[in-house]
């Protein structure tokens, strides 16, 4: 390649040859787009660092064999981009203005390291997602879809869909359901997003939360502005006479399967809620996130079915299907509907539609209903073999909360405390728990070790590891 002078800052021809040659042999109509992105991408990794010249067009386009205005076209295009920076007569230099990125594409996904059994809440068994049917469901409204829903949706979701969702939540739920106050959301997460920047809107700035309870609330609600006010439960739910004397107008509450404790909430507590709903003009925001898995019988309805003007109802498939889906729903009052559904459009301006409409026809075809009652047999099992294990290898462990959901509360003696002592020496071998006191806002360390177990995610067999490797792990 021809020489482009004894500039010490100018561009040695072997390097430029290494860096533009591909673009060279490119196709005829793609060249210049070749040649661009072949010179954009070396200045961002820094093999064409800043200040150094590059050959003049002529002598490029020549060493190339390219012509000399496709080589002028690229030059122009990244100077005005900023990459290149060039004056008449003066020659043509990388600009100063990139900074290289990392190559690396980094997973933060929040997945366990170095962990041989997990125990930590919150993940159903991914195994179990039924791709056959899924797929189905996805060719299916890829066939059918109407071309004009794949614009932009109705920001409540596609009608088909909601309709379905009504369906399924007055059946299974009891709620009371209609299409027009049903919002497809990405998961209970939005959800209560959504809730809390109306609620702010509307001059509410605490919401109470139950304490013990999800570790995620105080960050979902302080992205809307609201501060968090913890709760004390007793053993019917949530505690009333705390509740009257903290002044808040909006609680989030589990009633069905309370997270992390495992209570149901009492009939008579259920309804003095909605009494205190109703004379402080309030709101109780009710995460039904794993009400259809109930093994000892029914699960118990919807809070929202009692007062939908005082409930606003969230759910989700994250422990029915999979998280990595983020499809989920919220039930709002009327009052508050038109509100949701303007934050919703200005989030996101809908849910995907070809999202929508796959699980629309999952719903309609009877395949949800199937994979609960898969699940419901599966996690049964595996709660029933966590009891068993921990009778086993801790007899005077005490399992509470009802055989529900997807993870179970047990109570072990005071000489494996202190909890934190616990999950470390545990952890050592590798079983990650948590303990209880990471989900109150009072994070003590008992002497009384109370782990929130979590059981859908590991088999049968791995459940009986976990539990003997803790074991082993306190005797040595």
């Amino acid at each position: 390649m021809t020489s482009s002078g004894t500039n010490p800052g100018a561009l040695p021809g072997s390097a430029a040859w290494e860096v533009l040659l591909p673009a060279a042999s490119a196709p005829a109509r793609a060249r210049g787009r070749f040649l661009q992105a072949a010179l954009r991408e070396a200045i961002r990794a820094g093999r064409l660092a800043p200040g150094t010249r590059l050959p003049s067009s002529r002598e490029l386009a020549k060493d190339l064999g390219v012509s000399r205005g496709l080589v002028t076209e690229a030059y122009e295009q990244l100077a005005a981009e900023g990459y290149l920076r060039s004056g008449r007569g003066a020659g043509t230099w990388v600009g100063g203005a990139v900074r290289a990125a990392s190559p690396r594409a980094r997973d933060l996904a929040p997945r366990p390291r170095g962990v041989r059994v997990d125990f930590v809440p919150g993940s159903p068994d991914l195994a179990l997602f039924p791709r056959a049917a899924w797929a189905a469901a996805q060719r299916e409204v890829l066939a059918e879809l109407p071309h004009r829903d794949l614009g932009y949706p109705d920001p409540r979701g596609l009608p088909r869909l909601r309709s379905a969702l009504a369906e399924l939540l007055a059946r299974r739920r009891g709620a009371v359901a209609d299409p027009e106050r049903i919002v497809v959301v990405s998961g209970v997460a939005q959800a209560a997003t959504l809730l809390g920047f109306v609620l702010h809107a509307r001059g509410m700035r605490e919401i109470g939360v139950e304490d013990p309870g999800s570790p995620q609330h105080d960050g979902l609600y302080a992205a809307a502005g609201m501060g968090t006010v913890p709760l004390p439960l007793d053993d019917e739910g949530l505690a009333l006479r705390p509740l009257f004397d903290a002044g808040v107008r909006a609680v989030v509450t589990t009633p069905a399967h309370q997270y992390p404790t495992g209570i149901a909430y009492s009939a008579e507590r259920r309804t003095r809620l909605l009494d205190w709903a109703r004379s402080v003009d309030g709101l109780l925001l009710e995460d039904d996130y794993d009400g259809d898995f109930r093994y000892d019988r029914a699960p118990v309805g919807a809070l929202q079915g009692l007062d939908p003007e005082r409930v606003a109802y969230m759910g989700s498939v994250s422990k029915s299907l999979a998280p990595g889906l983020r499809l989920g729903w919220l039930l709002v009052p009327e009052s508050l509907a038109d509100d949701v559904v303007d934050r919703k459009r200005t989030m996101d301006l809908g849910h995907p539609a070809l999202d929508q409409a796959a699980f629309a026809r999952f719903l309609e075809r009877g395949d949800y209903d199937r994979q609960l009652r898969r699940c419901q047999r599966a996690y049964r099992e595996r709660r029933d073999v966590l009891v068993a294990a921990l009778a086993e290898h801790f007899p005077h462990a005490r399992v509470s909360g009802i055989a529900a959901g997807l993870h179970a509360i047990a109570e072990l003696p005071e000489s494996y405390g202190p909890e934190s002592r616990f999950a470390e020496r545990v952890a050592a071998a590798g079983v990650a728990v948590r303990p209880l006191g990471e989900c109150t806002h009072a994070r003590g360390d008992g002497s009384v070790v109370r782990l929130v177990l979590g059981y859908a995610q590991l088999s049968p067999a791995r459940i009986r590891e976990g539990v003997r490797l803790m074991a082993e792990a306190l005797e040595g």
